[in-house]
């Protein structure tokens, strides 16, 4: 699954970890805003690896949670979904608005094999000091580089390059960052 092979999700280890997710991270979702390091303490048992200063508002949703993995200074607003069949890694100073999804999960094209029930999955990597405004969608497979702005509503399908804004369905290059 993590390399990028067609796997079955109906496997009952995975089945088990995506169970032990949702009870995780709906414990997460559940804990007051005034617990706040209980609320610390419970993102970061969720997450595969993290530094020291994260910070993931409710709702939060994710397929296995140890697949994902933020620098410092990680700020995720309200209903962030990331589907991390394959590691997510986010570098450090990244901010995401409300409402964005991430995803690695994919299936095959052909109908015959997508029928089977198999699929497979392609990593996401998101450089540092990156925005993801709000609604965004992320692709499987994408590397987004470093400063980065990506617009409200965009849904990005191909790699990135550093210090560029992009927008749109599909997202492309706006502006260069100087």
């Amino acid at each position: 699954m993590i390399a990028g092979l067609m796997y079955d999700p109906s496997d009952i280890e995975l089945k088990n970890d995506r169970l032990n997710a949702k009870l995780t991270v709906r414990a997460y979702n559940n804990t007051p805003e005034n617990l706040a390091e209980e609320r610390e303490k419970r993102i970061k048992a969720i997450l595969g690896s993290t530094k020291e200063n994260v910070m993931i508002e409710t709702d939060f949703r994710c397929d296995y949670g140890y697949n994902i993995h933020v620098g410092e200074n990680f700020y995720a607003n309200h209903d962030l979904t990331i589907l991390d069949v394959a590691p997510v890694t986010i570098g450090d100073n990244c901010m995401i608005a409300p409402g964005v999804h991430i995803y690695t999960a994919t299936h095959p094209i052909d109908p015959a094999q997508r029928n089977s029930g198999l699929e497979y999955a392609k990593p996401v990597v998101i450089g540092d000091n990156c925005w993801i405004g709000g609604r965004s969608v992320i692709n499987p497979g994408v590397t987004i580089g470093n400063n980065v702005v990506i617009a409200s509503g965009s849904v990005v399908t191909k790699d990135v390059p550093d210090n560029v804004v992009v927008a749109g369905v599909p997202a492309r290059v706006i502006q260069v960052i100087e």
